[in-house]
C-alpha cells in the first residue's frame, strides 16, 4: 500500500526546465539539500501560514502538538497493520507471492476511499458521522483481536477471498487511518490559518517509513501474531480517542475560509490531470511487478515485500518533501542503464547471484523509476488550492490502477508472466510524454527506448514459447511445461513456474519413464523414506502415502500395487498438468487421489489417513507458507501419520535454511529429526537436494541405508519453535 502524501507547493528539484503540458515552463531550483530529520523539525516548529494578515499559532502549542501527533501515530498505524493483517491469510491461500501483491491492491483501493472520504467530509463537514465512524472503527479492531475472519477454502476464487478477509478485519479502521492525514490538514487549515499546512506530510510519510522498517526487525521476531494485533489496537484505540478530541474541537471552533484561487492562475490542463493518474500508476506498476518478480524468482521470502515498498515511500519523500541534486540528466541516464540491464537479465538466469546483489540490482532500478515518475507528478501539482484535493484523488487513483493490472488484471489476461517487460514500457511511454515537449535529445532518447520495450517484450514472449508445449497462468502461479530432446530418442518435459522447476519426466524408455526424477530420486529423502518407511512390515505390504504439494506428481512413480497415494495442493491449473501431460499418475501402480485446497485445511477437514509417509513439498520457490511448518501444523501431521509414519520435509532453496526451525519444532514434539542432503547426482535426470525427515520411529533412522546419509541438524542460536502464532524467517536466511 502505497499512502500518497505530499505538498501542492513543495520545493522544485535541481533539474533544467521542462515543458508543462499546458506549454509553461517548470521553475528551477537548486538550493542546498536539507538532512532529513533536520527538515522535518524544521516544518514543525515554524510557523505555518506566511501571511502576516493571519494570526499566527505558537509552534509549540498544544494544539499543533495534538494534530502533528495525531498524524503521526496514524500513518505508523497505517503501514504497521498491513504486514499484520496479511499474515492471517497464510491458512487459507498459502505462501504464494500473488497474496502480497493483491494485498497490496485492497491497501491501494481502501486508501482510495479514505481520500474519497476525506474529500466528501471536508466539504460537508459532519461531525457526528465521523465520531460515529471512529466509534464503529474501533468496535471493528476490537473484535479482529477476539477473533480472526479467514473466510472460506475457496482456492477457486482467492482475489475474493483476500478482500473479503482484510475488507471484514482491517476494513473500517484502515479507512479511518487513510483519511486521517488529508483530513486533519484541512481542518489545521480551517482552524488556524488560510493555508493548508502541507509541510506536515513529511511528519506523515516519516511514520509510515519507520512502520515498515520496524515490522520485520523490531516486531515479528519477538512479538506472537496476537500480541502484535493487541498492541496495535491499543494504538488505534489511542488515535481514535485523539482523532474524536479533534473533531470535537473543530467542531465547536469558528473556522477560517481557505486561501480562494487566485483568477490570474489558470486551472490544470485535461492533459495535466490525465498525468496525475499515469505517473503514479507507472510507478505502482513498478512497485507491483518488481515486488511480484523478486518474490516468485529471487528470494522465497514471505516479507521481503517490504523493502520495495520502503523504496517507494522514499522515492515519495525525496521528490514531493526534500531538494535532491539529482539533475534530470542523470536520472534520464541511470533510467535507460537500469531498463537496459534489467531487459537484459529477464533472459538470463540469476541463479548464480548472491541474494543481495540480486535483490538490491531490482531494487535500485525500482528507486529510478519510481523517483521519475513522482518527481515528475510532483512537478505538474496544481497551482489552484481548489484543485489540490483533486490531485490526492488522482493520484491515489493511479495507484490503485497501477496495482490492480499487475495484480489482478494481468493474471487474468495473458498466459504468460509479462509483467515486467510491460511495465518496463509504460515507464519509457511516461517518460517520453513527459519530455515530448522538451529538448529534440530526451525525445529521440525515449523513442528508442520505448522502441527497445516494445521489442523486449516479443523477446520474452518467444522465450518464454520456446520449447513449451502449455502456458497457463492463474492467481498462483505462471505455469509452462517445455519439452527438449534430451540426448537421441529421449525427451524431457519440465514442469515451470517462473525460474523454479516443479518437476520433470523422460520419455523414449520405458525405463526411464517411470524413474522419478530431480529432487525425487530414489537415494534423495524422500526416497529413503518410501522405500524404507516400513521395516517391520511385510514385504510389498500396502504403504499410504500423503504429498502436499503435487508437481509434476513425480512421487507417484514410486506407488505399487495396493497402495496409496493422496496428493494436496493449492493450485487448480496443477491437476490438468500433472494428469494429462505428464504420465507418472497414470502409469503408477498405486490408487492416486488429488485435493484441491490448501493442505492444512484440507487435513483438518478429514478423517484420520494413517499416512506411512507424509511429504511436505511447497517450500522450493514462490514465498514460503510458514504455516506448514509450526508446532499446531505439526501436531497435526501426527494424527495423520501411522505410528511409525516418517514426515519427509523438501527444504531445497537456496536462500533460505529451514532446516533449524523444523528440528526445533519436531524436538518441542519428542520426534527425532535429520538432515539427508544429496550432493552427487548418479541417476539420470537427478537433481541435488537436501531433505528433513521426522518421525517417532527409533527403528527407521537405525537402517543402515539410512543412517549412512542421515546427519544431525545444525542449530541456530536464538532461534525460538514456529507457532501459528509466532515465526521469524529473517535469522535463516543465506544472505
Amino acid at each position: 500500500m502505497i499512502q500518497t502524501d505530499f505538498p501542492s507547493k513543495s520545493r522544485e528539484l535541481n533539474r533544467p526546465p521542462l515543458q508543462s503540458p499546458a506549454g509553461t515552463s517548470q521553475a528551477q531550483f537548486s538550493p542546498r539539500p536539507p538532512r532529513l530529520i533536520r527538515s522535518i523539525a524544521m516544518d514543525l516548529t515554524e510557523p505555518v501560514s506566511p501571511d502576516p494578515a493571519s494570526t499566527s499559532v505558537d509552534s509549540k502549542s498544544p494544539l499543533r502538538i495534538l494534530f502533528a501527533g495525531t498524524i503521526f501515530l496514524g500513518s505508523f498505524l497505517l503501514f504497521l497493520v498491513e504486514p499484520i493483517a496479511a499474515r492471517q491469510l497464510l491458512p487459507v491461500l498459502g505462501g504464494s507471492a500473488a497474496v502480497w501483491i493483491t494485498c497490496l491492491v485492497f491497501f491501494q483501493t481502501a486508501l482510495l476511499l479514505g481520500y474519497l472520504y476525506a474529500h466528501w467530509l471536508a466539504r460537508r463537514p459532519s461531525s457526528l458521522m465521523h465520531l460515529i465512524l471512529i466509534a464503529l472503527a474501533v468496535a471493528s479492531a476490537i473484535v479482529w483481536v477476539v477473533r480472526i475472519f479467514l473466510g472460506s477454502n475457496s482456492s477457486t476464487h482467492p482475489i475474493v477471498t483476500v478482500f473479503a478477509v482484510l475488507g471484514v478485519s482491517i476494513g473500517l479502521p484502515f479507512l479511518v487511518l487513510a483519511a486521517t492525514s488529508p483530513l486533519l490538514q484541512v481542518w489545521w487549515a480551517r482552524l488556524e490559518s488560510s493555508e493548508i499546512p502541507y509541510r506536515l506530510y513529511a511528519l506523515s510519510n516519516l511514520a509510515s517509513l519507520l512502520a515498515l522498517a520496524s515490522y520485520p526487525t523490531l516486531v515479528e521476531p519477538y512479538f506472537t501474531l496476537h500480541a502484535q494485533r493487541l498492541a496495535w489496537c491499543g494504538g488505534f484505540v489511542l488515535f481514535a480517542v485523539l482523532s474524536a478530541i479533534i473533531t470535537l474541537k473543530t467542531r465547536a471552533a469558528s473556522p477560517r475560509p481557505l486561501t480562494v484561487d487566485d483568477p490570474s492562475v489558470p486551472p490544470a490542463a485535461l492533459s495535466q490531470k490525465l498525468l496525475w493518474v499515469l505517473l503514479p500508476m507507472g510507478a505502482a506498476m513498478q512497485l507491483s511487478a518488481i515486488t511480484s518478480y523478486l518474490t516468485a524468482n529471487i528470494a522465497a521470502i514471505p516479507l521481503l515485500w517490504i523493502l520495495p515498498l520502503s523504496v517507494y515511500l522514499i522515492t515519495l519523500i525525496l521528490a514531493f518533501q526534500f531538494r535532491v541534486l539529482l539533475p534530470w540528466g542523470i536520472i534520464a541516464r541511470f533510467m535507460v542503464v537500469m531498463l537496459a540491464a534489467l531487459a537484459y537479465s529477464l533472459s538470463k538466469t540469476n541463479a548464480g547471484w548472491p541474494l543481495w546483489l540480486s535483490i538490491l540490482f531490482f531494487l535500485v532500478e525500482l528507486f529510478f523509476a519510481c523517483f521519475f515518475c513522482h518527481s515528475e507528478a510532483y512537478g505538474l501539482r496544481p497551482q489552484r488550492p481548489s484543485e489540490a484535493t483533486l490531485f490526492y484523488l488522482m493520484f491515489a487513483a493511479g495507484g490503485a490502477l497501477g496495482s490492480f493490472l499487475i495484480g489482478i488484471a494481468s493474471p487474468l489476461l495473458f498466459s504468460l508472466n509479462l509483467d515486467l517487460p510491460i511495465t518496463f514500457l509504460v515507464t519509457a511511454l511516461l517518460a517520453l510524454a513527459v519530455n515530448w515537449r522538451g529538448v529534440w535529445s530526451q525525445r529521440m532518447l525515449w523513442i528508442a527506448a520505448s522502441g527497445a520495450m516494445v521489442v523486449l517484450i516479443f523477446m520474452v514472449r518467444i522465450a518464454y514459447l520456446r520449447d513449451a508445449t502449455v502456458t497457463v497462468r492463474n492467481f498462483y502461479a505462471s505455469l509452462r511445461v517445455t519439452q527438449t530432446v534430451s540426448y537421441p530418442g529421449t525427451t524431457t518435459r519440465t514442469l515451470m513456474n517462473g525460474s523454479i522447476q516443479h518437476g520433470t519426466q523422460m520419455f523414449g524408455d520405458e525405463a526411464l519413464r517411470h524413474t522419478p526424477t530431480t529432487y525425487y530420486a530414489r537415494d534423495s529423502g524422500v526416497g529413503l523414506a518410501i522405500r524404507f518407511c516400513c521395516p517391520d512390515a511385510q514385504p510389498n505390504s500396502p504403504r499410504r502415502i500423503g504429498v502436499i504439494g503435487l508437481g509434476a506428481g513425480t512421487i507417484a512413480a514410486y506407488g505399487r500395487p495396493g497402495d496409496s497415494i493422496r496428493f494436496y495442493d493449492i493450485n487448480p491449473a496443477v491437476q490438468p498438468i500433472a494428469r494429462n501431460v505428464f504420465s507418472y499418475i497414470r502409469d503408477s501402480g498405486a490408487q492416486v487421489d488429488i485435493v484441491e485446497g490448501d493442505a492444512r485445511t484440507s487435513l483438518a477437514r478429514e478423517e484420520p489417513q494413517n499416512f506411512d509417509v507424509l511429504v511436505i513439498d511447497a517450500f522450493s520457490g514462490d514465498a514460503i507458507p510458514i504455516h506448514l511448518l509450526t508446532q499446531e501444523a505439526l501436531a497435526l501431521y501426527r494424527r495423520h501419520l501411522a505410528p511409525h509414519g516418517i514426515l519427509a520435509f523438501h527444504i531445497s532453496n537456496r536462500h533460505v535454511n529451514l532446516g533449524p526451525a523444523i528440528d526445533l519444532v519436531a524436538r518441542s514434539a519428542g520426534m527425532q529429526a535429520r538432515r539427508v542432503s544429496t550432493d552427487t547426482t548418479p541417476d539420470p535426470g537427478e537433481y541435488t537436494s537436501t531433505w528433513m525427515l521426522v518421525t517417532s520411529s527409533s527403528s527407521f533412522f537405525a537402517q543402515p541405508p539410512v543412517a549412512s546419509v542421515a546427519r544431525l541438524q545444525k542449530p541456530v542460536p536464538g532461534l525460538k519453535v514456529w507457532t501459528d502464532d509466532y515465526s521469524a524467517i529473517l535469522p535463516l536466511l543465506r544472505w
